[in-house]
């Protein structure tokens, strides 16, 4: 039952009741209303934003968000590592590699450079975040980038290497015949007096002295273009094709050990010295041509004969003596 209030009427000078109009009554309730209304909004907001208020759920995600970082703060670290090698295989690869194949360096330039101005990582906007997580991602796309163009430059490197090998295997780097104690040198190359007309000339090639049947050597890898007797002067001979601009011939042969076609490598015998052609006595006449003209070949006997035997038979082969063809 709800409590009835009084009040003193000082000119009757009596208690009379208190009577509240309906109208009141309802402005009261409205107004009470309101004010829950506001004052369950206010601690809503306050809830929702204040941390002393987590939930279980809350919290299991800050534990979360906090291992998140840990581990993409070890990921940056493992990428200042990565970052490190990946320089110094950069800079063998331009410093070393390069410079011993003669190839250009990739400039720092290619190597760093960036994608293009389209946003890639407008999806990773807009988070608490995301600064972390954008820079990371740059940082692995950047990675991924060097390691495609420093893969490409290796796989480069591996064909020039392969290259390299085919090219010092093919050089002619050996004397055609053997030469034990460099008493075979008979003849250099330079000017020499003709063994028939006894005027000084052009000698192409280099002589080397032997018995009748003694082997003769490939001095690199190559295929044989020519063994006939067809060429003048020169008897029965060979010509091997080396590539990279190499020949070398081989005359005065008795007989051939080889057929135009056939692939021959460094030190196998084509041939055996004979005294065929325009030849005074049984010798090899043999002759390196480097694009299409001919060079002294022995510039080319590193392959078998030490220094001080090279500056022997050097000796020998520039005496301005007579050749043997």
């Amino acid at each position: 039952m709800a409590k009835v209030k009084y009040y003193y009427d000082s000119v009757n000078l009596a208690y009379r009741k208190i009577k509240i109009r309906k109208r009141r009554k309802v402005g009261f309730a409205v107004l009470f209303l309101l004010a829950s209304a506001i004052f369950g909004f206010l601690t809503f907001i306050i809830l929702l934003n204040t941390p002393y208020f987590d939930t279980p759920k809350d919290r299991l995600q800050a534990r979360e968000i906090e291992n998140l970082k840990l581990n993409y703060a070890i990921l940056n670290k493992k990428m200042d590592e990565v970052d490190d090698v990946i320089e110094d295989i950069e800079d063998r690869d331009n410093n070393l590699y390069r410079v011993y194949f003669n190839t250009a360096a990739i400039p720092e330039e290619e190597r760093k450079a960036g994608y293009s101005k389209i946003n890639r990582y407008a999806a990773l906007q807009g988070y608490n975040n995301s600064k972390l997580v954008t820079s990371t991602t740059e940082r692995v796309d950047a990675l991924s980038k060097e390691l495609a163009i420093q893969s490409k430059s290796l796989d480069e490197i591996v064909k020039l290497a392969k290259a390299k090998s085919k090219l010092l295997s093919a050089i002619p780097a050996i004397q055609p015949v053997k030469n034990e104690n460099l008493k075979h040198m008979a003849s250099g190359f330079g000017y020499r007096s003709d063994p028939f007309t006894k005027a000084r000339k052009m000698h192409e090639g280099m002589d080397f002295t032997a018995k009748t049947g003694t082997p003769i050597f490939a001095t690199g890898d190559g295929v044989v273009a020519r063994a006939d007797n067809t060429a003048s002067g020169f008897g029965n001979h060979v010509v091997l094709r080396h590539g990279y601009g190499y020949e070398t011939l081989y005359a005065h042969l008795s007989k051939y050990n080889c057929r135009p076609g056939k692939l021959v490598k460094r030190g196998d015998i084509i041939g055996y010295v004979g005294s065929t052609g325009r030849s005074e006595a049984p010798h090899l006449h043999y002759e390196v041509h480097k694009n299409g003209k001919v060079v002294n070949p022995l510039n080319f006997y590193y392959g078998n004969i030490s220094a001080v035997e090279y500056v022997a038979i050097s000796k020998i082969a520039n005496q301005e003596n007579q050749s043997l063809d």
